[in-house]
């Protein structure tokens, strides 16, 4: 029996060296068969690519195929990653999704580098001034359906580059975002963001239910539960969140929010189906017949 490696169908990957400096993002992209409709096909931008990137396609490829079961249709994902087997690397997503101010953190491990947060604005201007027109140049891509996910740092990062950049995507999923960050800075961004109105903006935010008050119960048998308990007291990532959509809501200045609960789901387990719920709102079919 011979062993072969597994290559998704319709998948490649290339790095981006960002112009202004530092060490390349891997870029996984998936482009569907056939030719685009007259005006492109919709966007999915994903963060945190390497972890990302399977369960989005996945998720495309089993329902794109039935579209009047699914309401999802074909299109484009592009995941930001790193050049790596990793699903995460944590120096350098610190860095590129915490927002400013700049600021620098223990190292995660004794001898290792300190972390460093701050860089969102550098893989903004990435996203804006490289990504998006190289993708253009490959694949003819609808610049009124570009989606953008993140979740949890991710998740952060989506909400800042929302406030300060809103014309980049319509649709922006932010999924467990760590609003509480640094004393819930991300609120002072949101108070002051960049004028929405006329746009069509659609923010979809989100958690795992087991990211409330109470731990899953299979947490609550483990030796750390105090612990946890206690950092979800000041993380609040789903009242936060909720608090977020509603607000938003109310201020009817061009943006439409949803809020979901993922029932059963921890911060982690929650990815899959908040990726699936991005696919979701990315790919929904509108204009025309399935």
């Amino acid at each position: 029996m011979t062993e072969n490696a597994y290559h998704f169908p319709g998948t490649v990957y290339f790095d981006m060296q960002p112009a202004a400096g530092g060490e390349p993002y891997r870029i996984f992209l998936f482009t569907p068969k056939g030719e685009p409709p007259a005006e492109g096909w919709p966007l999915l931008v994903t963060t945190d690519g390497n972890a990302t990137f399977p369960f989005a396609v996945a998720s495309l490829a089993t329902q794109a195929p039935y579209p009047t079961g699914t309401n999802v249709e074909w299109g484009v994902v592009a995941a930001i990653g790193y050049p790596g087997d990793e699903p995460y690397d944590a120096l350098r997503r610190a860095w590129d999704l915490g927002p400013p101010p700049i600021k620098t953190y223990p190292p995660y491990f004794e001898g290792g580098p300190p972390v460093r947060i701050g860089g969102t604005g550098e893989l903004l201007d990435f996203i804006e001034r490289q990504l998006l027109p190289h993708l253009d140049g490959i694949v003819k891509i609808d610049a009124g359906r570009r989606s953008l996910f993140g979740h949890s740092f991710g998740g952060l990062f989506t909400l800042y580059a929302l406030f300060d950049r809103p014309g980049l995507f319509s649709n922006w999923i932010a999924a467990s975002p760590t609003i509480y960050w640094e004393g819930s800075e991300i609120l002072n961004n949101e108070a002051r963001r960049a004028d929405m109105k006329g746009r069509r903006i659609f923010l979809h935010l989100s958690a795992g239910v087991h990211e409330g008050d109470a731990l899953a119960p299979f947490q609550s048998r483990n030796p750390d539960a105090g612990t946890r308990l206690e950092k979800k007291k000041v993380e609040r990532t789903v009242a936060l969140a909720q608090e977020m959509a509603e607000r938003l809501s109310r201020r009817r200045d061009g943006i439409r929010t949803a809020f979901e609960i993922f029932p059963g789901q921890t911060h982690m387990s929650v990815l899959g189906p908040a990726v699936n719920r991005a696919v979701s709102i990315a790919f929904e079919v509108v204009g025309r017949d399935a």
